[in-house]
């Protein structure tokens, strides 16, 4: 195949749009969705039932895509999973896009243990709701409760049920819903929870398994509305930002290869995954190094801490039961991307294995970031140079919640990864004024339980080559004696991990604990081995106890780091169908092998993200809650890789004399 991007000018930004794979790690094309679909239906796999969950690119071997030039075929293979609304019998087929052929097929074992469901369908979303609506059971509990008259307008929200081993819901296809009020068309659910209300429904059958209805606490009526109309108007006193870049950007995109100072990566996008970012590197004189060969964020939990019937059993996968990436968002200029824009359409299947373009769902951009380097030497003369980074984004809704996920590339050659969680706190009801020790009263009558935002990136390290070693290094302080006479000194410790096992840590900060991946191969001119830090935030893992199964379930989310052998078919950290499964699956099954790390094609899995204690503030929409990590070179480069970079045009920039202590020099108090 050919590469035939199609770039696309619209106010001054620019869009790409993949209409054919020109490199074997592009993402999915809309072309190559219709093209599996229509493989699969000739073949007899569609019927009138038949809904298609998901849709994977199968990524070549690494081998395969180090020997691949411009211009050799491309085998383009996808992961398809079939459902059959009408049993709830699931699939799982390979399809050659490029050879037009099924290579594989096998049914997923959903009605035995360990089962698994696969993700869920946006239609079956609605169909929740109706299913839930036409019940005799949820309409007298809504009676029961003098809530007839909102009965059309509310909202049924449909939600993951966990794992807890019931017969009636074993290998069955089953979704919970709790019941919202919306006083008018445009009013937010969110505000007017009915509690102690829940209804269990088997999606397959299209029946309600369970009703619960206790309590009769009164629906909070205070509208949890967030737009001008209600909120304004609008304050006058903020001033224009206009960012300009006169001679355009810095970067250069070819197809889905990004090229910036001295970084190159192709981006990629998946309906579960989201963003993917591939073959990573950073260019040393003549040489492009290679730094990650694959990165993504492919699995978050979102676990609550709360008692009650009503939500004791949530704990969303967001990505592996409800798709980042087919939840996402299509990002606008001045809204979600301000400055001179870059972005790149992604395509995901529909229900129906139908290709849907999501117009500019990944964002691209530069950014100052204040000071790099600076200093002002003894005579008074000041050298300082700006920051700046390129900012690689996307943002998806699932449900009350929004999250983005943003990779900086900044010019030092370091890595940050930031997952930003917004939008609207799940809320409960309780009589205003009472103290519940699980839940927050954050307006009146809306209590908000404690939970956890657990995202886990996970990077296919490959510091100089594939061929890597694991080590925690961690300071420390020395006890007064022989090695320390004066009491003042501290050291670092390095700790080699060299299986899966010992790989499995938790951050400490008090250590100031961080994890070196090195090269097995290459050294520095110090003699060192070359090497970046995994450098992590350190808050709480997983707070769930051992005994409760969203503990099983999301045991990868109990760690800050694990470390794994690479094995091209271990993706997801949850397990490929984390949806109804019992615990066990993912990182505990693969690592239970204690594979060697020890010079090894290495993948690194880090957990991070807040527990939520939900505050007044955070209503009706909550801001930006930031948590992330750094992938930092320590010892990978000989010196400052910034060293080159031009003094500002500003004459007071630069190398002006000044006064250490003259404000004379407009850069002297920069910050």
């Amino acid at each position: 195949m050919t590469n035939t991007p199609d770039h696309t000018h619209t106010h001054g930004q620019r869009v790409t749009t993949l209409l054919q794979a020109g490199h074997p790690l592009d993402p999915l094309t809309g072309d190559e969705i219709a093209t599996a679909r229509s493989i699969l239906d000739e073949a007899g796999h569609f019927s009138f039932h038949t809904r298609v969950p998901r849709m994977l690119l199968i990524d070549p071997s690494k081998e395969e895509v180090v020997s691949w030039r411009s211009g050799d075929p491309i085998n383009r293979r996808i992961l398809v999973t079939l459902l059959d609304r009408n049993t709830g019998e699931s699939t799982e087929i390979i399809v050659s896009v490029t050879h037009g052929n099924i290579e594989s097929y096998r049914a997923l074992p959903t009605t035995t243990a360990p089962y698994g469901q696969p993700q869920y369908l946006f239609e079956e979303y609605e169909a929740a709701e109706r299913i839930v609506k036409a019940s005799p059971e949820w309409q007298a509990a809504m009676k029961r409760r003098g809530l007839e008259k909102h009965m059309d307008l509310a909202f049924c929200s449909p939600l993951a049920p966990g794992f807890f081993n019931r017969e009636e819901e074993n290998g069955k296809r089953i979704i919970r819903s709790l019941t919202y009020l919306r006083f008018h068309e445009d009013d937010s659910p969110w505000a007017h929870p009915v509690e102690g209300l829940i209804l269990h429904l088997d999606l397959t059958q299209s029946a309600v398994i369970r009703c619960e209805d206790e309590g009769d606490v009164p629906v909070p009526e205070q509208h949890g509305n967030y737009t001008l109309d209600v909120q304004g108007p609008a304050r006058t006193s903020l001033k224009p930002i206009e960012i300009t870049q006169p001679e355009g950007p810095s970067f250069s995109v070819t197809g889905s290869l990004v090229e910036w100072q001295n970084w190159k990566f192709r981006v990629g996008f998946s309906q579960q995954e989201g963003l993917i970012l591939n073959q990573i590197s950073f260019r040393d004189g003549e040489e492009d190094r290679p730094i990650i060969t694959r990165a993504s964020v492919p699995e978050m939990v979102v676990p609550y801490g709360d008692t009650t019937k009503s939500r004791h059993w949530i704990s969303y996968f967001d990505a592996g039961e409800y798709l980042l990436g087919k939840s996402a968002n299509s990002l606008s200029l001045g809204c979600d991307c301000l400055g001179v824009i870059h972005y790149f359409d992604g395509f995901v299947p529909d229900d129906h294995g139908n290709p849907v373009k999501i117009p500019q769902v990944v964002c691209m951009h530069e950014e100052d970031y204040g000071i790099l380097w600076k200093h002002t030497d003894l005579e008074g003369k000041t050298e300082v140079r700006r920051s700046r980074r390129l900012v690689v984004s996307y943002f998806s809704t699932v449900g009350n919640y929004d999250y983005g996920f943003f990779w900086y590339f900044y010019l030092d050659g370091s890595i940050q990864v930031e997952a930003k969680a917004t939008g609207i706190v799940f809320a409960g009801a309780n009589t205003p004024g009472t103290l519940d020790p699980h839940a927050p009263e954050i307006a009146p009558g809306i209590f908000t339980p404690v939970h956890q935002h657990l995202f886990c990136a996970r990077l296919d390290v490959a510091i100089d080559g594939e061929n890597n070693t694991l080590h925690e290094v961690e300071m420390s302080g020395i006890p007064t004696g022989p090695d320390n006479p004066h009491g003042n000194a501290f050291t670092w410790n390095t700790t080699p991990l060299k299986n899966e096992l010992a790989a499995q840590r938790l951050a400490n900060p008090q250590s100031s604990r961080v994890w070196e991946v090195r090269s097995a191969q290459r050294t520095n001119y110090v003699g060192q081995p070359t090497a970046y830090w995994l450098i992590p935030e350190g808050r709480s893992t997983l707070l769930a106890q051992p005994e409760s199964t969203v503990y099983g379930r999301a045991t990868f989310a109990t760690k800050h780091l694990w470390a794994t052998r690479y094995s091209p078919n271990e993706l997801f950290p949850a397990g490929p169908y984390p949806n109804a499964h019992a615990p066990g699956a993912g990182l505990p099954e693969w690592t239970a092998q204690d594979r060697s790390l020890d010079s090894q094609d290495i993948v690194l899995w880090h957990v991070f993200g807040p527990t939520h204690i939900p505050r007044t503030e955070d209503w009706p929409i909550m801001p930006v809650d930031y948590s992330g990590f750094w992938f930092k070179p320590h010892g990978f480069l000989d010196q400052n890789p910034a060293m080159d970079l031009p003094s500002q045009a500003d004459a007071s920039c630069g190398s002006a004399p000044s006064s250490p202590h003259s404000s004379e020099n407009g850069c002297s108090h920069a910050h």
